[in-house]
């Protein structure tokens, strides 16, 4: 099995969402494909919404965590590796989020994502969440480079 962004980028994460180092989180695995980022998630019964479908926060958290290895994954081939001891060069600035139906809580899911603006300040990347061909959910996102402050 091929590995994916996360576990090549930033293995060492905590993160609830993406990190492979947390084995109690949902260990998002995120790969790149052409000039788009795509994964695939199975929703546990524990992230259902109260009504059968799967909860708007794990959507947020699925649709920050994928765009995190397409904005990686760019600062990456532009050589802006993390800078101190951060494990990541940018961080979540901004995640714009607009649901769009319900999204199912016992079938997979697709995640898509593309970067939208690239420099080396700041990354924006357009991001989606869909099942069935539909679009259940989007997020714009935006990543701006960690500095470690004085």
């Amino acid at each position: 099995m091929a590995l994916s962004l996360q576990e090549t980028l930033y293995p060492e994460l905590n993160c609830f969402g993406c990190g492979q180092a947390n084995a109690k989180g949902l260990r998002l695995r995120s790969f790149a494909e052409g000039e788009r980022y795509v994964a695939e998630f199975l929703p546990w019964p524990e992230h259902d919404n109260g009504t059968g479908f799967l909860n708007g926060g794990i959507i947020g958290t699925l649709l920050d965590c994928h765009s995190a290895a397409a904005v990686v994954d760019t600062a990456y081939q532009h050589g802006w590796r993390p800078l101190g001891d951060a494990l990541l060069p940018y961080l979540t600035a901004g995640l714009d989020v607009r649901y769009r139906r319900p999204a199912p809580l016992h079938e997979p899911v697709t995640l898509g994502a593309e970067v939208t603006a690239v420099a080396e300040g700041e990354i924006t990347a357009h991001v989606w969440l869909e099942h069935d061909g539909k679009v259940r959910a989007e997020a714009d996102a935006l990543w701006k480079r960690w500095r470690p402050r004085p």
